[in-house]
């Protein structure tokens, strides 16, 4: 896996397919999810996408990367999704990492790093694991500022309300 710092140059294309995922990031938040929007693309179109819906769905695996996973294969009809780039604003998890394995994507770009859950080099790294039986590209830091700016913006917001709402239910 590439560091920030031997990362390649990402391409003015990348910068464009990860603003697409930014303002699915921005879907998921106007719905109350956590901000975390993915696009997948084969030689430079976009074959899916997808932004975070665990709580609309009640569904653990609803994360933005599983929703474009499966909105992929609908169209490609097939699960292998050879020769394709997942651009997605946070670190992917554990589970997201093993189905971008399964998947075969080639390519991952992601844009703020996971302290808690990242399994793409930050906490533990499933693509460079000696078990993987396929190997991805993972190239990360893409606008991450933006990205992970977006994430605290949220998180902050909402511990504030959180805050707030205890706060009301003790004045009652």
């Amino acid at each position: 896996m590439s560091t920030e710092q031997d990362s390649p140059q990402f391409s003015e294309q990348d910068h464009h397919f990860m603003r697409m995922a930014i303002e699915l990031a921005q879907r998921a938040e106007a719905e109350g999810e956590v901000p975390v929007g993915a696009v997948l693309v084969k030689q430079g179109e976009v074959i899916a996408q997808g932004w975070n819906q665990s709580i609309g769905e009640h569904d653990a695996t609803a994360h933005a990367e599983m929703q474009t996973l499966r909105k992929a294969g609908q169209v490609l009809q097939n699960y292998r999704l050879l020769d394709t780039t997942l651009y997605v604003t946070l670190e992917p998890c554990p589970m997201c990492a093993g189905a971008l394995l399964h998947s075969r994507v080639k390519r991952i770009v992601f844009g703020a790093r996971d302290l808690k859950a990242g399994a793409a080099g930050t906490v533990l790294n499933l693509f460079e694991h000696q078990a993987a039986y396929h190997y991805a590209d993972v190239e990360p830091g893409l606008l991450e500022d933006e990205c992970r700016a977006q994430l605290q913006s949220f998180f902050k917001r909402r511990r504030k309300e959180q805050k707030a709402r205890k706060a009301e239910k003790k004045g009652e």
